[in-house]
């Protein structure tokens, strides 16, 4: 899909995004828990994928106000299950039952605040939490990069520490390979510098992640780092800098020292390179899916389709595995 840039008249493309649409299509609609969808964003996203074949959603929030906003922004949501709530806090938390009675494979988030839907899914009684951590990815759409780019973690985890972010990198992983992005993602543990020093914390934890890869305690990429972010996604720096290696110049995963970071690189990319950017949270029961009402349609699109494939691929490996 080619896209026509506002500010300068540069037509953009945005064909990866186009290929994940495309893929989500392929498999059967996924049964989503969408939490308190009170506002035209969050309606419209959900009517949009549920269009697309991507989702079949159950909306849980307060009925009268859901079907008010729907009725005056002309959303059609006849055809959906509502299940009532009182407000948003007793919709998350009727969103969480409704994944332990077996009645969605992923989450939505609606017009609520994050905090209010993770206080549910974090709960330590009757929440979604495994033995993973629970983290964030953005899978950007970035039109002047080859690789859809992953960046983690953004949202869920400010300080994490070394266990942490094994996990992060790990989560990221699996939702690259079982989401059908590729496999042996090529993995950048992102720093300030390209080398390990005692006054830059992040890059001995860098380290440290790769030496976990190469002694199996992570799995399924390629790893390497610290890395600075040029080196990690342009190969002619890499090559000025004397790097190389598998992942140095073409990452596809990129680990960001903390949220803080993070946020700000998505953001960057997002503004200053037009990048479409798809918010996933992973390591709970099931996949949620985080938008923003600065989202554009297409990445609120992308977030339920990345998010669908994952679930499709988790129910598919669960049945062999039963089998």
């Amino acid at each position: 899909m080619a896209v026509q840039a506002a500010d300068t008249g540069e037509t953009r493309t945005y064909a990866k995004y186009d290929r994940l649409i495309a893929a989500a299509k392929k498999i059967p609609p996924v049964s989503t828990i969408v939490v308190h969808p009170c506002d035209e964003t969050s309606l419209r996203g959900t009517a949009d994928a549920a269009e697309a074949g991507i989702i079949r959603p159950v909306l849980v929030g307060p009925a009268a106000k859901i079907a008010g906003a729907a009725s005056k922004h002309g959303i059609n949501i006849s055809g959906f299950e509502i299940v009532d709530a009182p407000h948003s806090e007793a919709a998350a938390a009727k969103a969480v039952e409704l994944v332990h009675a077996a009645k969605g494979e992923m989450l939505m988030k609606g017009s609520l605040h994050t905090d209010e839907l993770m206080r549910s899914v974090t709960a330590k009684a009757g929440g979604l939490r495994t033995d993973r951590r629970i983290s964030h990815v953005f899978v950007m759409d970035v039109p002047t990069y080859a690789d859809t780019v992953f960046i983690t973690d953004a949202a869920i985890n400010i300080f994490p520490d070394l266990d942490a972010k094994r996990d992060i990198v790990q989560n990221a992983i699996d939702l690259f390979t079982q989401a059908g992005f590729g496999t042996l993602p090529r993995v950048a543990v992102l720093s300030a510098v390209e080398t390990v020093t005692s006054a830059i914390p992040s890059t001995i934890e860098a380290a440290a992640l790769c030496k976990m890869a190469e002694r199996g305690q992570i799995t399924g990429a390629l790893l390497d780092g610290p890395l600075a972010f040029d080196n990690a996604v342009d190969r002619e720096a890499a090559r000025i800098k004397g790097i190389k290696s598998e992942v140095a110049g073409r990452a596809q995963i990129l680990v960001v020292p903390d949220l803080e970071s993070g946020n700000m690189l998505a953001k960057n990319l997002a503004y200053f390179a037009k990048a479409d950017g798809a918010g996933v949270v992973l390591g709970a029961r099931v996949p949620i899916v985080l938008t923003s009402r600065a989202d554009s349609p297409r990445a609120r699109m992308a977030s339920c389709a990345v998010a669908s494939l994952y679930a499709d691929a988790r129910r598919r490996r669960a049945v062999n595995a039963a089998a």
